[in-house]
């Protein structure tokens, strides 16, 4: 048996920026166990696997693997797979949709003179608010002095758009550039089924980049992700969340990856009615890498 796998890099407009994907637009009649293990090979933080739709309506049924585990839903598995397979001339149209764990993921394509260059997702869940955690705990899982963990707007909090994430703000740029995820805390205080990863971000104008963000995911298989759509559009929710305004359109730019060398540029929404968050929406640019075969046999 052999697949094709396309991989390509994801929120960036330049090869070897951005976070790597691999895609498997063929995955019919795989086992859980052989993606998962397609994922290990690949140890990209994610891999993605394109099934026949349960619903015809839609475009694909796509799961994701970290090399540890299976996701509900992420962002720039999305935003690749929705490229790629666009790219591919599979999709009619510039609307898809993907069944997911975590429900149905709307999809977007962004065109330039006929090419395919960019996806956009609306996250498949409201955006929920979970537990206050100790900034102590947040600054000894990252290596950092509790004080360098920025309280005026919130204390370190869970969040959620369909995937679990620990959010807090950091006083500065420079804080953030130390920031060191330590897998021992993680696997003492903060497991798996309590929240993906750490996302510490820090509002610094730099440029065209109105916020820079790092996450840490060990117990993923993921040290650190070069770009993490699926905490940055809860972030986005979170923000809109914590905003006093009861009526607001929110659009930022986020930047990940810069202080691991792979720079990532995520464009987020987030819309907010009579003080809720209705929607949010994570987006980018993508540049194809390889194309290649996985014998099975």
């Amino acid at each position: 048996m052999k697949l094709s796998y396309t991989t390509v890099d994801v929120f960036t407009d330049r090869k070897f920026g951005g976070n790597p994907l691999a895609v498997v637009p063929d995955a019919q009649g795989l086992s859980t166990e052989r993606m998962q293990a397609i994922a290990v090979e690949f140890n990209y933080a994610e891999t993605t696997f394109v099934l026949t739709p349960k619903d015809p309506a839609h475009t694909a049924h796509v799961r994701i693997f970290t090399p540890k585990a299976e996701m509900p839903f992420a962002g720039h598995p999305n935003v690749g797979t929705a490229f790629v397979l666009a790219s591919m001339g599979r999709v009619t149209g510039d609307s898809l949709v993907f069944e997911e764990k975590a429900g149905l993921v709307p999809m977007e394509i962004v065109r330039d003179k006929g090419q395919v260059v960019a996806t956009h997702l609306l996250a498949p869940q409201k955006m929920s608010v979970g537990e206050e955690v100790s900034t102590e705990l947040v600054a000894e899982a990252c290596g950092l002095a509790a004080d360098r963990i920025e309280t005026a707007i919130h204390r370190p909090i869970i969040a959620a758009c369909g995937v679990t994430f620990l959010f807090a703000e950091l006083k500065s740029r420079a804080d953030l550039a130390a920031a060191q995820g330590r897998s021992d805390v993680f696997a003492r205080h903060l497991p798996m089924d309590r929240t993906v990863g750490i996302h510490l971000y820090v509002r610094a104008k730099e440029g065209e980049i109105d916020i820079q963000t790092r996450m840490f995911a060990p117990l993923y298989g993921v040290p650190e992700d070069p770009a993490t759509g699926g905490a940055n559009v809860a972030l986005i929710g979170l923000l809109g969340h914590l905003d006093r305004r009861a009526d607001l359109t929110l659009s930022q730019t986020i930047g990940q990856g810069f202080d691991m060398g792979r720079p990532s540029i995520l464009q987020a929404w987030a819309e907010k009615k009579a003080g809720k968050v209705v929607a949010t929406k994570i987006g980018g640019r993508c540049v194809p890498m390889m194309n290649g075969t996985i014998d099975l046999t």
